[in-house]
């Protein structure tokens, strides 16, 4: 019988191997607060590329993508594992977005600190993380009080959480110079990666060892679900800034092919990104979620850095550039470079295979791209070298319902468990 209250409820773990575990209203709503958080990095990055601030504006985007989808996967494997949908899991969730908002409307402050390059302002994103913590704390708070099994785990998230945080806000009001921010920055980055593993793999005398219990499925859905989103506020971002550009000058044809490419671009890498069989393989293999969990953030930086570099095209279109025709093709290429690099080596990394085929295609991804800069460098319009540029991820796709898919199928049904679930990329 289903629930139809939002009573309080124990915190006891989710089945793991729950059937049709499908991601939530309360996710998807809380999904859409990241998406303030991409447009921003987005636009931000894309105008000081186009300024000429090539290096300030990648390092922020950087450090804006970490810090926007680190928050997301926090949140993410403990709703999978833990989530009640009751009245206090709603409102804790519910604090957590407004920490992401509070983040978002800090990172103007972030990028504009590293023109300078005196010192970097991060407070307000740190308050924001701070919101957000705390709301977390509570929820592991509860899970070590109402499930004893997991309250070794639940320990270690905490200690964690509070560990890094601390650190974290004294990085921000320490007056120290860009670089030494740096430094403490992928200090505490690695920090907050090594936690989550640690605290996994806790051994009690009383329980042992005792894991999250996420939903391999689930987990595969929701990554799914923000790689849309991701690609959504690229393609968003873009037809605003292509519409401030044909309200001053009218359609033209470069204009329209920046919009075609952008549009093309976008459908091909949401095609090439459910290629890989994710759900399947880390419901066989659930050691192997480190490596795909924490990978996907480069996935995600790359088609959020896709949107940015569609934003510095229409910069160009409307002359506020500072960027010729092959640096602003090179800011939609090398994200494009970087999502396909990053997508081939987690299915390398997830299915344990690594096929000649893939090896091609990568090459042959990386000839497009290559010939894309090569045409603006000869001399051709930008808006054609893009639409070089939206033929790469057609390479990958091409490659995979000619042939590569029978390499999937192969690999599955190889794969020990196989006929547990249906043969079919990211379900």
């Amino acid at each position: 019988m289903s629930v139809t209250h939002h009573h309080r409820r124990l915190m006891t773990g989710r089945d793991p191997h729950e059937p049709a575990r499908t991601a939530t209203p309360l996710e998807l709503l809380f999904d859409l607060a990241f998406v303030v958080g991409f447009g921003v990095a987005g636009e931000e990055g894309a105008h000081l590329v186009a300024d000429g601030h090539v290096a300030a504006g990648v390092i922020g985007f950087a450090l804006s993508m970490f810090a926007i989808c680190w928050a997301w996967v926090n949140f993410t494997w403990f709703a999978s594992a833990f989530d009640t949908d009751d009245w206090f899991y709603r409102v804790t969730t519910m604090v957590q977005m407004i920490g992401v908002v509070v983040l978002a409307l800090g990172l103007p402050n972030l990028f504009t600190s590293l023109v300078h390059g005196d010192r970097v302002h991060n407070e307000v994103v740190v308050a924001g993380y701070v919101v957000m913590r705390l709301a977390m704390l509570v929820q592991w708070l509860r899970v070590a009080r109402q499930a004893p099994e997991y309250r070794a785990t639940a320990m270690g998230y905490v200690w964690t959480l509070v560990i890094t945080q601390v650190g974290w806000v004294i990085l921000a009001i320490a007056p120290v110079s860009v670089l030494v921010f740096l430094v403490g920055f992928v200090v505490l980055a690695a920090a907050e990666m090594t936690g989550p593993y640690i605290a996994e793999r806790i051994r009690t005398q009383e329980s042992g060892w005792r894991s999250t219990p996420w939903h391999a499925h689930h987990m595969a859905e929701r990554y799914g679900l923000l790689a849309i989103i991701t690609l959504g506020e690229g393609v968003i971002g873009t037809v605003a800034s292509l519409s401030a550009v044909t309200q001053e000058s009218g359609w033209t044809l470069d204009a329209a092919l920046v919009a075609l490419a952008g549009t093309g671009l976008t459908f091909g890498l949401w095609w090439t990104y459910y290629l890989t069989p994710d759900a399947e393989m880390l419901h066989r293999h659930r050691e192997r979620s480190w490596v795909w969990g924490y990978g996907n953030i480069l996935v995600f930086a790359g088609l959020a850095g896709v949107g940015a570099g569609l934003h510095v095209a229409a910069y160009y279109l409307d002359g506020k550039s500072h960027l010729g025709a092959v640096g602003t093709v090179l800011a939609v290429a090398v994200p494009v470079l970087v999502f396909v690099l990053a997508d081939y080596l987690q299915f390398w990394l997830l299915t344990r295979s690594v096929d000649r085929l893939h090896l091609f295609l990568v090459c042959g991804t990386v000839v497009v791209l290559a010939g894309a800069v090569a045409t603006a460098a000869a001399g051709f319009h930008m808006s054609w070298s893009l639409l070089l540029v939206m033929l790469a991820p057609v390479v990958t796709v091409v490659g995979y319902e000619v042939g590569g898919h029978r390499h999937v199928a192969r690999l599955l049904e190889d794969e020990p468990g196989a006929g547990d679930e249906l043969l079919t990329p990211k379900q």
